[in-house]
């Protein structure tokens, strides 16, 4: 049965994602500005987490929206836990603020959902050229933060199984020190239900807990990603307390 609604899952984000590109494209066509196309894409990534709940029985529970900065105007770098392409689709859905990813250039090839963020106020990056990428982020991303949209960044740079860590590079806190800007870390226990390399899902919750923001002001960038990792590895121990434990247990 699992197997079943992973499917139907797979097949209705196949389906509806054809529409909604087309939109952002058309309305891009005719001079949208970039919220206008933000808020046609995130009505798709809501709709395809709404349909892991409908499909799958894949649920959301989020604690710590009371954290996030209030002011239209303030910019934060969201540093988040990364277990699966859940966590991707989930955090424009839930966040009050444009998001901006960033992400490596190969996925604009995509046919329509790489289409559409390439439509998007989105930092996308070459990372066969580190020094030159990383220029990239800093430039476009304190542009984007004195803009008020939020950049979010997953600091292991890749996803990570249950249970695991991995290692946290500090380009996210470098940019939020260059931009003058807090940074928030994200706990997401998204590899309950949507293990980071299997086809199949499966039904339960998904934990999400928002930290408090970090003032980025005098830190360096490894003592701040430091505090970040250590806010985060524990709260996924508190969320998840059951991979952490097996996790010690293994040789």
């Amino acid at each position: 049965m699992a197997f079943i609604r992973s499917v139907l899952h797979l097949l209705w984000m196949a389906l509806t994602v054809v529409p909604y590109t087309l939109a952002i494209l058309v309305v891009r066509l005719f001079g949208a500005p970039t919220h206008v196309r933000y808020r046609i894409a995130r009505a798709w990534l809501k709709l395809s987490t709404d349909a892991a709940r409908v499909i799958m029985g894949i649920r959301t529970r989020i604690t710590g929206m009371e954290h996030l900065p209030r002011d239209p105007g303030q910019g934060v770098v969201l540093l988040v836990k990364h277990q699966s392409t859940y966590e991707t689709f989930l955090m424009p859905a839930i966040m009050p603020r444009p998001l901006a990813y960033v992400f490596k250039k190969e996925l604009l090839q995509i046919p329509f959902f790489g289409w559409s963020i390439g439509s998007l106020d989105m930092i996308h990056i070459d990372r066969t050229q580190r020094a030159r990428a990383f220029v990239k982020v800093l430039q476009q991303g304190r542009a984007l933060l004195a803009r008020g949209t939020w950049v979010i960044m997953f600091p292991e740079g890749t996803r990570t199984a249950r249970g695991e860590k991995g290692e946290y590079k500090s380009g996210g806190t470098r940019l939020a020190i260059e931009a003058g800007v807090p940074v928030v870390p994200v706990a997401v226990t998204s590899a309950k239900v949507w293990p980071r390399k299997a086809f199949v899902k499966r039904p339960g919750t998904v934990d999400v807990s928002i930290g408090r923001p970090i003032p980025s002001a005098g830190r360096k960038p490894d003592e701040l990603m430091a505090e970040v990792e250590a806010w985060i590895e524990a709260e996924m121990r508190r969320l998840d307390p059951e991979a952490y434990g097996a996790a010690r247990t293994e040789p």
